[in-house]
């Protein structure tokens, strides 16, 4: 948590270093307002670029909310997760190799709102679950375009994926058995002391997420044409 903050402190006080002294207050009115003058510049010096259709303005809240969620330990570790082990398992490609950016989004956009609906990950002050999404294909994105070495933190999404193939027969699946093979799979792995769930998570919430993957899994393989992860 110290390191991101001194990093982006860092990151933030070499560009308002060449600020003009006249700007000066206004961006250190207030956190958000810093925020806000190092999203303009990094505009402007083509450090970053708007995406996903947002205006300028849009992009200074979505610099804010951003803010919000690296000091949200516990959801920013959570996303980080997420997103690692979309890219890894659910690349944005097809069975055939083909480009398929939008399963690969779509993917990522179902299981973040599973971890908000299931309280895995919570929404900050002053940012929203449209926020988190952004936020995490970011991450995915970045992940997906890294060239270096990296290890395999999809395991999870193919252990889920594992019962999806199990009880599917004649391309049909039966999904009381999915349902009910992972919540056994969650009970044991918190009963053996394996997964370790927060004070705000149940266990029925565990195994509500673990459902709402299968899901969100399922129809990435459906639009990709693959039959496992």
């Amino acid at each position: 948590m110290g390191i991101r903050k001194l990093l982006f402190a860092g990151v933030c006080l070499g560009i308002f270093a060449m600020m003009p002294a006249s700007v000066h207050a206004q961006c250190t009115s207030s956190q958000n307002a810093a925020v806000e003058c190092f999203v303009s510049n990094a505009l402007k010096t083509n450090l970053t670029s708007l995406r996903y259709g947002m205006t300028t303005s849009q992009f200074k809240s979505y610099g804010v909310a951003v803010s919000k969620i690296l000091q949200d330990q516990q959801t920013y570790i959570v996303l980080l997760g997420l997103s690692g082990a979309v890219a890894d398992a659910m690349p944005p490609t097809n069975a055939d190799g083909s480009a398929n950016v939008a399963a690969q989004q779509a993917a990522m956009n179902a299981i973040v709102s599973a971890a908000v609906t299931d309280g895995l990950a919570t929404i900050p002050q002053q940012s929203s679950q449209q926020d988190l999404e952004w936020f995490s294909l970011d991450v995915v994105t970045a992940m997906n375009e890294s060239s270096g070495v990296t290890l395999s933190p999809g395991t999870l999404l193919r252990v889920v994926d594992s019962y999806i193939v199990t009880a599917t027969a004649g391309g049909t699946v039966n999904w009381t058995t999915v349902n009910n093979g992972l919540a056994t799979m969650v009970s044991n792995l918190a009963s053996a002391g394996l997964l370790k769930l927060s004070p705000s998570v149940t266990l029925s919430q565990a195994q509500a997420f673990a459902q709402s993957l299968a899901q969100a899994i399922y129809t990435y393989k459906v639009s990709t044409g693959r039959s496992s992860l």
